[in-house]
């Protein structure tokens, strides 16, 4: 056991230093600035900490993922860059692919699969996906994780609270603590396999009803706690159908509206991690969806929330509002936080307020959200900040992340209608119902 665990120490240490000189430099500058009254050149520090970032593997690249996609969380000139990182990282050699699938499926692995792509089809920050094939001809993809990743989650989290300390010392708006706490839950999800091979599952129960949405099944026999055999889904990026007719892309959107929203209210979980490397498109236009290491589970009464709010905006209802923002999880509604919240929730739900045919968001550059998301962040800090439940924070960066994928598509569609659809026979009580008896069935 002490073994193990100074193994384990030792490669923390090893992680400390290979992104420390990272976290260090942005630590450096931002505490220069604030106490020196050294001006910093953000947007050419924040260049620098994407390219260093963008040569490191593991959770330190995921987390600057999701941090550039949690509004207000970063200043804006890291969040433009951070966006850029990819989730496209230079794929581990073939030598590397030998040892790892040796040890999770012993040394005649190979002899299991009748051809396996040396190359992999996508590496991204914790692992990386080969193409290959079972002795029935059947064609499967192999999500094989990096090693060493507990040790880089240890270390790379400890970083990320140093960088959310220094922020937190010079902008009040967004309190940090349950964001913080919210993403390191999600990122050692995201390690467990196993229990992404039992949400798969679970989505495929959720959508075994329907055409529009697909879902890998995996190899139970091909699989361990570092290893996902699932079968191969063949699909489209989207944004091949930017240019397609206004139909195909409204069909596009209607069919990604569900394949998110169906789990959230039927089920209380949705998918945390919307970015376009986890979906593709099939030619009748139904969806493959993919990855479901960063999925979040919500108990009824937040949805009711949710729901809550969505009534309370449309009525002008400044009381069920309060009482919404609370059964998320918010504290200390004042009035004046409360129209500060409710100016952000009404960007968020607008396009489901309006019962007619029309955009996501009326103007296509994104510059509105960004002027709302300013105003947000400017008056919260005028009034003391707060402090966003751990529940907001993937809900929020999913319905950015959509509604982003939806202006790329300038679907124009009855977004009131398609939201009313889905609420129309909404319980809490049976939908925790529903969510237990699914949870269970996957031995979650």
């Amino acid at each position: 056991m002490k073994n193990t665990e100074s193994q384990s120490f030792t490669k923390q240490i090893k992680r400390y230093a290979q992104v420390g000189g990272v976290v260090g430099k942005l630590a450096t500058k931002l505490a220069s600035q604030k106490y020196l009254g050294i001006k910093l050149d953000k947007k050419k520090h924040a260049k620098e900490i994407r390219a260093a970032l963008g040569g490191i593997k593991g959770p330190l690249m995921k987390v600057a993922q999701l941090s550039a996609t949690i509004p207000d969380l970063l200043p804006p000139e890291y969040n433009e860059e951070l966006m850029h990182l990819q989730s496209n990282a230079p794929p581990m050699g073939w030598l590397f692919v030998k040892r790892r699938m040796s040890a999770e499926l012993s040394s005649n692995w190979q002899k299991k699969f009748v051809d396996f792509d040396k190359n992999a089809t996508k590496a991204a920050s914790l692992g990386q996906v080969h193409k290959a094939k079972l002795s029935d001809k059947k064609t499967v993809a192999c999500k094989l994780q990096y090693p060493d990743m507990e040790s880089a989650v240890t270390a790379d989290l400890s970083q990320l609270k140093m960088i959310f300390s220094i922020y937190q010392t010079y902008n009040k708006a967004i309190k940090t603590e349950e964001v913080y706490k919210e993403i390191t839950t999600r990122l050692k999800e995201e390690l467990d396999y196993e229990r992404e091979r039992k949400l798969m599952k679970v989505f495929g129960k959720i959508f075994s009803k329907t055409n529009f949405v697909h879902i890998p099944e995996v190899y139970e026999l091909l699989s361990t706690k570092k290893l996902l055999t699932m079968t191969w889904l063949e699909g489209e990026s989207i944004l091949n159908y930017k240019n397609k007719s206004k139909e195909i892309k409204n069909t596009l959107a209607k069919n990604m509206f569900y394949a998110w929203y169906k789990p959230f209210y039927e089920y209380g979980i949705i998918h945390g991690d919307p970015h376009l490397g986890n979906y593709t498109i099939q030619k009748d236009l139904s969806i493959n969806l993919f990855d479901f290491g960063c999925m979040r589970i919500f108990k009824g009464k937040f949805i009711q929330g949710v729901i809550d709010l969505y009534f309370a905006l449309e009525k002008n209802d400044k009381s069920r509002a309060v009482h919404a923002y609370e059964q998320w999880g918010f504290t200390d509604i004042t009035k004046a936080k409360l129209e500060i919240l409710n100016k952000w929730a009404e960007f968020l739900y607008s396009p489901l307020l309006e019962d007619k045919v029309r955009k996501i968001q009326e103007n296509d550059s994104g510059v509105y959200g960004a002027q709302v998301a300013a105003e947000v962040h400017n008056e919260l800090k005028k009034h003391g900040g707060v402090k966003p439940p751990q529940e907001f924070v993937f809900m929020d960066r999913a319905a950015v992340g959509l509604g982003s994928v939806f202006m790329h598509l300038k679907a124009e569609i009855n977004w009131y209608r398609i939201f009313h659809d889905l609420i129309k026979d909404f319980s809490e009580k049976e939908l925790n119902k529903r969510q237990q008896k699914a949870l269970k069935l996957s031995n979650l």
